[in-house]
């Protein structure tokens, strides 16, 4: 054309090539993606109603199943990250007037309780200060005061640090007429968790930490008492996105023809499934025990580097994610800035209610190695023998 009608030029950084820097990611997620699972991600796409990929969605379903320790045919991947898996629990469980307990001992329960006022529920809040975690007792007390229809409760507290205990909770729910709903994003993999045994009745993760998929897709679960609650509905779901009706169906979880629903994200699912096939390979116990292993080793340098740990009590730590106190006198900008600037490495600040308190080292999946423990240890102890100190 003689005259361009364009106005807006194409933008000159989108005519360079892309550049991603090499780091070693020990944040709370998300991980490295080892080699296998980038080049499963990287496979040409794929129709999301192909037979192949609806293959690859059963061996999904299969390996969610084995991370969850669970028989429920109503498994599958949320095409989204894990707040959307959380989104989706709290979508179909609860109506406008049904009532929620929340556990809240930092930032997921915070955000949980969130997403249930938006969808009018009766919202109460069991709270416990950072760092600490919910007895039996505790939650007993909520239930016999509030009579909830679902309690949700956190296992891996990623913004504190906290792994919380969860025997006996599931029988404790079902005894008071309540549902238990369990996040799961920050510790699946990485603690035992036992879906049937437990008796958790909406169990969520995420792809990005332990399974070290990129971001994405979202494992969850619902136990056939809270899929017979999403069959009693008066309303349908607000979303119907995360309809767990139509979800299912696409995900081939109720025996009937399976229907579109969405676009899944095929490479997502690739690479999904490749992570769950690498815990499948290494199993359950052996990624348990390691994880807890290098956790332990972690935290025995901490001390010897003179740093605090944030969670007292030693068998409620969450292994995959540690939380020790930033030092007195230094700004933890400045150490995650220098460990970021001169050692290629990312660990993080607090979340939430630990924002400024708390310093938070991640080992998940293939980043939870021994080697990657004396690494953030060497880099930690040149930090604090580098950054300015304050006098203050």
């Amino acid at each position: 054309m003689a005259t361009s009608l364009l106005r807006v030029p194409p933008p000159q950084t989108l005519l360079r090539p892309l550049v991603v820097p090499e780091r070693l990611l020990l944040g709370p997620g998300p991980s490295n993606v080892p080699h296998r699972i980038q080049a499963a991600g990287g496979r040409q796409l794929l129709g999301h109603m192909h037979p192949e990929v609806l293959q690859v969605m059963d061996e999904i379903k299969a390996g969610i199943q084995y991370a969850f320790q669970t028989q429920n045919q109503l498994t599958l991947a949320i095409s989204g990250s894990g707040h959307c898996a959380m989104e989706a629990a709290l979508f179909n469980l609860l109506e406008c007037g049904d009532t929620i307990l929340v556990a809240i001992n930092g930032i997921w329960g915070q955000r949980a309780a969130d997403i249930a006022r938006r969808l009018e529920a009766n919202v109460y809040e069991l709270l416990k200060p950072p760092g600490e975690y919910f007895t039996p007792q505790d939650i007993e007390e909520g239930l016999v005061q509030h009579k909830p229809s679902v309690l949700f409760i956190t296992h891996g507290e990623s913004s504190t640090g906290v792994l919380q205990p969860l025997e006996g909770l599931g029988e404790l729910c079902h005894r008071h007429g309540c549902l238990l709903l369990v996040d799961a994003v920050a510790s699946l993999g990485g603690a035992p968790i036992f879906m049937d045994q437990q008796e958790i009745d909406v169990l969520y993760s995420g792809s990005q930490k332990v399974l070290n998929s990129p971001p994405g897709s979202a494992p969850i679960s619902f136990s056939e008492r809270a899929r017979e609650k999403v069959l009693r509905r008066k309303t349908k779901p607000p979303s119907f996105y995360l309809d767990i009706g139509w979800l299912g169906n696409y995900w081939g979880c109720d025996g009937e023809p399976r229907r579109y629903h969405h676009t899944a994200p095929i490479n997502s699912f690739f690479s999904l499934r490749e992570g769950l096939a690498m815990l499948a390979e290494t199993g359950l116990e052996s990624s348990w025990e390691r994880h807890q292993a290098n956790c332990a080793s972690l935290c025995q340098g901490l001390l010897s580097l003179g740093l605090e740990l944030f969670v007292k009590e030693e068998k409620v730590r969450l292994p995959t994610i540690t939380t020790v106190k930033v030092p007195e006198g230094y700004n933890w900008k400045d150490i995650t800035g220098f460990l970021m600037d001169n050692h290629a490495m990312e660990i993080a600040g607090g979340l939430g209610p630990t924002v400024g308190k708390v310093l938070r080292i991640g080992l998940m999946g293939c980043n939870s190695t021994s080697e990657n423990v004396n690494r953030v240890l060497r880099a930690l102890r040149d930090a604090l023998g580098s950054c300015h100190r304050s006098r203050l």
